[in-house]
């Protein structure tokens, strides 16, 4: 039996470079379930953008909003959505977001979670557009067998400020080390909210699922992140290690052209640019491991991709990797070993190579990819296979990521 919803506190976080949104669409977070969609469908809670308004935009319903919106309730009950992650994992913090929602958002949520395992979900059609409508007896019949209601309280029943104009998040720390697969939100009793975010880290069990073939250690869905980088001008490098395909150049990692390039470029006898400077993003393994393959893909970035890349690797503990993030990742280059040489790239192509470190003892915990002199990637795969060995302490909680803060303060 879940606990029961009580008024609870509001917490705020006050670092993202270690955490994804686990709910975001762009990573396959879907919305399976709402009670009503009046006004603005439940899926906007997913979108990765910042919400938007519209001053004179209306629908047939009423105002056009970038977010959830639910009627009036005038019968009895409150309303809430279920929510499939994209991925699954240890969740650490929620934001529910009620931007533009001043005088319409909801006085209270909760949220709850739950793990649902391979065939625990019963057949759910597609919701399609949904604005303008309440959920079916049928829907609501289909749903009622995960018994939502039941699952566990990650944040109880607890009162929402409507924020400002330039502040408009309600942050939620969660202490659970459980893994989750979905969530769901409770409004009461009924209102608007912009966003939610799922903040945390994707979490694979590797002791039941030990893959034969090679596998991505550093994918976000398994618990792989960024956890340094020289510049992010407009793609974080999170994303380059995320699920599927990129979608478009915004999906990737691009850098500002460095102004420090030669006012006339020149080439060596490999045909590489010669040039002062390039770019970096280190990534912490989802699990210590030995990298076979490592792919590069320069998908969208048609003019705008680097010139060249390597990739290396090395073995930290949690307290190196922290002691690394405070000196900017000036570490000693005998703690790197090469997984990838100096290679020319192509735009808007994907490169296979082999990794330099094949024997089964180049185990690693980090990769660091380096690019120059500027540009974009939009995917990074480091394929192989994970080591016995633990040096960064799974499942314990990365360090000074969250902490309990006044509401509003930076």
């Amino acid at each position: 039996m879940a606990d029961t919803p009580q008024e609870g506190k509001l917490t705020c976080f006050l670092d993202f470079t270690q955490v994804v949104d686990m709910a975001s669409e762009t990573i396959g977070g879907k919305i399976l379930f709402a009670t009503d969609d009046f006004y603005a469908p439940a899926e906007n809670l997913l979108k990765s953008d910042s919400p938007t308004f519209k001053e004179h935009e209306y629908t047939e319903f009423g105002k056009w909003m970038d977010g959830w919106e639910t009627r009036r309730r005038r019968v009895a009950g409150h309303d809430w959505c279920v929510i499939r992650l994209g991925i699954e994992g240890i969740i650490l913090c929620f934001d529910v977001d009620l931007a533009h929602f001043a005088g319409n958002h909801p006085p209270r949520v909760s949220i709850q979670a739950a793990y649902l395992g391979e065939g625990k979900l019963p057949e759910i059609p597609p919701r399609g557009d949904r604005t303008g409508t309440a959920a079916s007896l049928e829907e609501f019949a289909t749903i009622s067998e995960l018994q939502s209601e039941h699952w566990s309280h990650l944040v109880p029943m607890t009162e929402l400020k409507p924020g400002t104009l330039t502040f408009s998040h309600n942050y939620f720390l969660v202490s659970s080390r459980q893994r989750w697969t979905h969530v769901r939100l409770n409004i009461f009793p009924d209102g608007g909210i912009a966003r939610l975010r799922v903040y945390g880290t994707g979490q694979k069990d590797w002791v039941t699922a030990y893959p034969k073939e090679p596998v991505d250690l550093a994918a976000i869905v398994f618990g792989g992140i960024c956890v340094g980088f020289s510049n992010a001008h407009i793609g974080h490098p999170n994303n380059m290690i995320g699920v599927g395909k990129a979608k478009s150049a915004v999906d990737g990692w691009e850098i500002a052209r460095r102004l420090d390039r030669p006012p006339v470029l020149e080439t060596d006898e490999k045909g590489l640019l010669l040039g002062p400077g390039g770019e970096w993003a280190v990534f912490r393994l989802a699990h210590p491991g030995v990298i076979t393959q490592i792919e590069i893909d320069t998908k969208h970035f048609k003019g705008n991709s680097p010139d060249s890349c390597k990739v290396d690797g090395c073995i930290l503990t949690m307290q190196e990797e922290e002691d690394a993030a405070k000196s900017q990742w000036l570490l000693p280059a005998s703690k790197w070993k090469s997984l990838l040489p100096t290679t020319k790239l192509l735009p808007d192509q994907s490169h296979q190579f082999d990794s330099l470190t094949l024997e089964l003892q180049d185990v690693i915990t980090h990769a660091r990819l380096s690019i120059a002199p500027d540009g974009g990637v939009s995917r990074l795969r480091l394929r192989g296979f994970p080591s016995s060995i633990c040096l960064l302490r799974v499942g314990k909680r990365p360090a000074r990521l969250f902490e309990d803060c006044q509401q509003g303060q930076p």
